[in-house]
């Protein structure tokens, strides 16, 4: 009888130490994946943004350029960027409830190119238009971002 008690009590011991081990590496792969989809968001995100600088540099720089010279150099600035490899990375990467949102903020960022490229000023609507919807669509990301972030699995 002692044997039996002995033997049962090791088998709850183990069994509650391979339980709570489990529970450990379940939160832990999940912090980890919770960590790679933020360093992909702020990622994604920057080279966006990093984009649209680059861009608004090359299309206000020389005044004097030609139209054709204006939009060869915007959209080479946008090319340059990384934002089609950022974009991809995390359309790949993140949940796809997220991928919407991701897509819908590059989309706007080709629109802010497209106005930069035609030769419209800073100052002009198209341009304005474009980049109040880019940050519309930027600031729906981060809040999507945000919100997968602070969900717990």
């Amino acid at each position: 009888m002692t044997l039996a008690g002995t033997g049962l009590g090791a088998l709850v011991g183990i069994g509650s130490t391979l339980l709570a081990d489990r529970a450990r590496w379940r939160r832990d792969s999940a912090d980890q994946a919770r960590q790679e989809r933020k360093e992909i968001y702020v990622s994604c995100l920057t080279t966006f943004r990093q984009a649209h600088e680059a861009m608004r540099a090359v299309a206000t720089g020389d005044q004097q350029r030609e139209a054709a010279a204006v939009d060869a150099a915007v959209r080479e600035a946008f090319r340059e960027s990384g934002c089609n490899e950022a974009r991809e990375t995390a359309l790949i990467c993140v949940p796809p409830s997220l991928a919407a949102t991701i897509e819908d903020a590059y989309l706007s960022l080709r629109e802010i190119r497209d106005a930069l490229a035609a030769g419209n000023p800073l100052s002009s609507p198209e341009y304005k238009e474009s980049r109040r919807a880019h940050t519309r669509t930027v600031n729906a990301a981060r809040e999507a971002m945000r919100h997968d972030l602070e969900r717990r699995p």
